[in-house]
């Protein structure tokens, strides 16, 4: 169990990420592929994504065994990291004592590779071969996909906005998910090992994260700006076929779109809308609504997820560049 104790400075700290991190995703997923369990979320990703990785895998398994401890300095809290590149740049400057420590925790619980003492020593070589294997990695496993992260990503940070705007910033932390129980002052998560976590006045990041399997995970060392990763909900054929990058991209699905009542859902899917909210605002019924939403979901324009019993949708990168399309050039 992790507790996580807050104060009524630490609750007006708390905040949800902007997105999906790129180096949490990097480790989660190679932890969550060298996995068994959670076949039916992750099977055919698994499946997709084995035989396309090269050497690099190997490499980074060493560091981040499917259970227990995996070194903080590999998911940097601090610096820009609103892209791989810039991510990438703030582990390679982590510090030597940073490097020395999280790896001999490492060292203490499996037997750790030879490039790995190096890497403890802050060898430039060893670094260097651990940016270009988190790199590599990306581009394999995770890039194809990337675009579905990040829409499920986004559209639970909008069902986490309003539960903040419904229920405040307590309703936030009690919603987060059955792993996850707020008693005041302290949030009780399920983990696999006993850890305590004193915010004093630090506020927390809320980090969600769609490779996190199959508990939330927080920072070994609590002195760190605390971050709390928790699991999102996936849509069930989220591990579909992804589309051939050099492939046009032509008009294909969006023809079924014309009409004012999809484009309609597609702007109110912008901020975030459940099925009722936008029956009511279209003035049409539920089925109607569902039978819209499936249309815009195949054309990859908006995605869903469900929550507390009711579906909420989210326009996707490409449904927000149809609509940005639309202000410049009139209505859909």
């Amino acid at each position: 169990m992790l507790r996580v104790y807050f104060t009524s400075e630490d609750l007006a700290r708390v905040r949800v990420a902007p997105g999906p991190d790129f180096l949490w995703e990097i480790t989660n997923s190679v932890q969550t592929l060298q996995r068994c369990d959670g076949e039916r979320v992750f099977g055919a990703w698994r499946h997709w994504a084995r035989p396309r990785l090269s050497g690099g895998r190997a490499l980074l398994a060493g560091l981040l065994p499917p259970t227990g401890y995996s070194p903080d300095f590999l998911t940097p809290t601090s610096g820009d990291r609103t892209s791989l590149q810039a991510a990438l740049d703030v582990l390679m400057s982590t510090p030597r004592p940073r490097l020395r420590t999280d790896l001999s925790q490492l060292a203490s619980s499996i037997r750790p590779k030879g490039w790995v003492r190096s890497l403890a020593a802050g060898d430039a070589e060893a670094l260097r071969r651990l940016g270009d294997a988190l790199h590599t990695y990306q581009l394999e496993a995770l890039a194809p996909y990337w675009p579905r992260v990040h829409a499920h990503i986004d559209a639970d940070r909008a069902v986490r906005l309003h539960s903040l705007l419904d229920r405040g910033t307590e309703g936030l932390l009690a919603g987060l998910g059955p792993q996850i129980r707020w008693r005041p002052p302290v949030l009780e998560v399920t983990y696999p090992v006993d850890q305590q976590l004193h915010l004093r006045g630090r506020g927390l990041v809320l980090q969600p994260s769609f490779f996190c399997w199959p508990t939330p995970a927080t920072l070994a060392d609590g002195a760190l700006p605390p971050v709390l990763v928790y699991p999102i909900h996936h849509a069930a054929d989220w591990a579909g076929p992804v589309a051939d990058s050099r492939a046009g991209r032509g008009t294909g699905p969006l023809g079924p779109l014309l009409g004012h009542t999809r484009a309609g859902i597609l702007r109110a899917a912008l901020t975030g809308c459940s099925t009722v909210e936008a029956a009511r605002l279209l003035r049409v019924t539920h089925p109607a609504v569902s039978q819209h939403v499936r249309v815009l979901r195949a054309a990859g324009l908006i995605t869903t997820v469900r929550t507390a019993g009711r579906s909420f949708h989210l326009a996707t990168e490409e449904g927000r560049a149809l609509l940005a399309v639309e202000g410049r050039h009139g209505s859909l």
